[in-house]
C-alpha cells in the first residue's frame, strides 16, 4: 500500500442487490482503504489514499476529463466522514453498502444522499486508449 504507483481497485463485476454472491471488495474497496490503512494502521495519508484512488490511475490510463477537481472535468465526487468511512460486507452478507458516505456526485448528478441512494444512475463506460472504434 506504500508503494508510490499502488492504486487500489476492485475487479468486482455489477451485481444486483441481494442477488449472487460477489466478493465483499465488489462493496467496500475504497472504503476499506480509507477504514483500515488510512485510518487504523496509519500506512498511507488520506490525501495520498485519495491521490492512488482518484487522479493516479487516471492519468496512468489516460482519462483526461476525470481524477482531479477542476473546471471542465467530469465531476465525480465522494464526500465522506474520514472518521467513521468503512466497509460493511462480509464473506456471509456481502450485500452490505459501507459506511461513513455521505454524498456521491456522478457526471455531477446527486446519487446518494446523506447514504441513501436518492437519484438515477448516470455513469456511464470510461473506455480507454485500447478501446477500438
Amino acid at each position: 500500500m506504500k508503494y508510490p504507483t499502488t492504486m487500489p481497485a476492485s475487479d468486482g463485476s455489477i451485481v444486483a442487490m441481494n442477488k449472487s454472491v460477489p466478493h465483499p471488495r465488489n462493496y467496500g474497496t475504497f472504503p476499506r482503504v480509507l477504514s483500515l490503512y488510512v485510518r487504523e494502521k496509519g500506512l498511507i495519508t488520506l490525501e495520498d489514499a485519495i491521490r492512488k484512488m482518484t487522479s493516479l490511475p487516471a492519468s496512468r490510463i489516460g482519462i483526461r476529463d476525470a481524477g482531479i477537481i477542476s473546471v471542465g472535468k467530469r465531476a465525480d465526487i465522494v464526500i465522506f466522514d474520514p472518521h467513521n468511512i468503512k466497509d460493511r460486507a462480509t464473506w456471509d452478507k456481502p450485500h452490505q453498502y459501507s459506511e461513513g458516505i455521505l454524498y456521491v456526485f456522478v457526471n455531477g448528478e446527486i446519487i446518494v444522499e446523506n447514504g441513501s441512494i436518492i437519484g438515477e444512475l448516470s455513469g456511464k463506460i470510461i473506455y480507454g486508449h485500447g478501446k477500438e472504434k
